[in-house]
């Protein structure tokens, strides 16, 4: 038998000052048996960083036709796809076919690594970005991770803060690789 997704309810309040997103969301996250604190954390974080009323988690680790998370049109065409950890050169080139933007948030010690070994792959991928979270931000993201959660964050001059009031992950994003006419 199949293990099943755990559950957890997290309230997340946004204040973006980059992008000027203000908003509260109510998440609900179906995190994989296989998923680790510090991976689910990411992807909170950034649903954070890409917060709007049509960004959701997607079936991620569940479903290898799918990110861990995506933005979609009214139409259902897909604006944005986002990927979390180290995603392999194949799936990021097919993710380029299919979304006009795609982001990948990498993290842990072996990111660096990765990277290196994937980067000359992924040069002719113009609408492709990829983000590194320092090894110490996504261990204090995993340390914020319960059931039930009620979380800050805030954005400003490129610099996280992701908190739950007793806690505070400070996050500064390291960029591998920008799409082109991103900045």
């Amino acid at each position: 038998m199949a293990l099943k997704s755990t559950i957890y309810k997290a309230s997340l309040q946004i204040a973006d000052m980059d992008r000027g997103y203000y908003a509260d969301h109510a998440l609900t996250i179906a995190r994989h048996p296989s998923e680790t604190d510090e991976r689910m954390m990411v992807r909170v974080l950034a649903f954070a960083l890409n917060a709007s009323e049509s960004m959701v988690f997607a079936k991620g680790l569940s479903d290898e036709d799918e990110p861990a998370l995506w933005q979609k049109d009214l139409t259902g065409a897909i604006e944005k796809w986002i990927e979390v950890g180290q995603p392999d050169d194949r799936r990021l080139m097919k993710a380029c076919g299919r979304s006009p933007v795609v982001l990948v948030y990498s993290y842990g010690s072996a990111s660096a690594i990765w990277w290196k070994q994937i980067a000359g792959k992924l040069e002719r991928a113009r609408n492709l970005s990829v983000l590194q979270v320092p090894v110490e931000a996504s261990t204090q993201l995993a340390a914020l991770a319960q059931r039930t959660m009620q979380l800050q964050c805030t954005i400003q001059d490129g610099q996280v803060w992701l908190g739950d009031g007793e806690s505070v992950a400070q996050i500064e994003l390291t960029t591998l690789k920008l799409a082109t006419g991103q900045r």
